[in-house]
């Protein structure tokens, strides 16, 4: 008899993924994403605990997908993590025709 139910981040891979989504969907400021942007909506919304969503961040930090500032208080996307949502980093564009820019602005439109 199983008295718990499944824990659908107790997967560092799956919370990491998760944790990327999110950050995905926030509009960055200064091409930085805060941090709280992506805590809220994981610890709350998606009612993951503080271990998974500490897993799934640093294993997100380990692949090489997102970098944290020494501070702490946010994190920007590498090229290999905004490659998995084919944004551009830092001026480096990607081959889709759909872009999504960091910086929130198409540097060839200037």
């Amino acid at each position: 008899m199983k008295y718990a139910t499944a824990r659908p981040y107790a997967d560092p891979e799956k919370a990491a993924r998760r944790i990327l989504e999110i950050a995905n969907a926030v509009e960055p400021i200064q091409g930085r994403i805060h941090i709280e942007k992506i805590n809220e909506p994981f610890l709350f919304r998606d009612r993951g605990s503080p271990a998974e969503y500490g897993a799934g961040l640093k294993l997100a930090i380990e692949r090489g997908w997102l970098k944290m500032h020494e501070s702490g208080t946010f994190v920007t996307f590498t090229p290999a993590g905004a490659e998995l949502y084919d944004k551009a980093v830092d001026g480096l564009k990607t081959d889709s025709p759909e872009k999504v820019f960091l910086h929130g602005q198409d540097p060839e439109r200037t």
